[in-house]
């Protein structure tokens, strides 16, 4: 369930929000002059969202691996980059 709140109302009830969210599998966007800011979310579904992250810049990667074109070393793309 997601939860709209603003921003000065979450500060006042910051406690029943984090046990919202912890226990109770709740979600809250905070606001500001009713523009989304931020949102808390429980730890699973931050892990969750970590793990799809993690499995799109793998995907990602092994695309970029497959194009065809000169291959790169790590080494040149570091100073072209100058990291």
């Amino acid at each position: 369930m997601l939860n709209k709140i603003s921003a000065a109302d979450a500060r006042k009830k910051f406690a029943n929000i984090i046990n919202r969210v912890a226990y109770g599998k709740e979600s809250f966007v905070l606001t500001r002059r009713g523009e989304a800011l931020a949102a808390i979310v429980s730890m699973e579904d931050l892990k969750l969202l970590q793990e799809i992250e993690e499995r799109m810049d793998i995907e990602d990667a092994w695309k970029a691996r497959n194009e065809p074109g000169e291959s790169i070393s790590w080494e040149k793309l570091r100073e072209e980059l100058d990291i």
